[in-house]
């Protein structure tokens, strides 16, 4: 028995959305505080995303529904800093 395209996309997708941990603790470390690099956001959402894919493919509604509103979450936390690296590019 061979190993499925999904099984490996799956955990392919709990690696990336894991990864995020690794950068955190990282970055922390490096600062001597606790911070959240953007990096970590923008692996929270391919990592969110590809969980989400993975749920809908073995039809998990929890999965789906828990990583639906999740990828949203982290989109809009990268749509807030993006503002206000705007705002603070655009100030006099």
């Amino acid at each position: 028995m061979g190993i499925s395209f999904w099984l490996v996309f799956g955990f392919a997708a709990q690696a990336c959305f894991f990864s995020r941990f690794l950068v955190q603790w990282i970055a922390s470390e490096k600062s001597k505080k606790s911070v959240i690099p953007i990096a970590f956001w923008y692996l929270s959402l391919l990592g969110g995303i590809g969980i989400f894919i993975y749920a809908v493919n073995i039809r998990d509604i929890v999965f789906m529904s828990g990583q639906g509103l999740a990828v949203f979450i982290y989109l809009r936390n990268l749509i807030l800093i993006y503002r206000e690296k705007n705002e603070t590019k655009n100030k006099p």
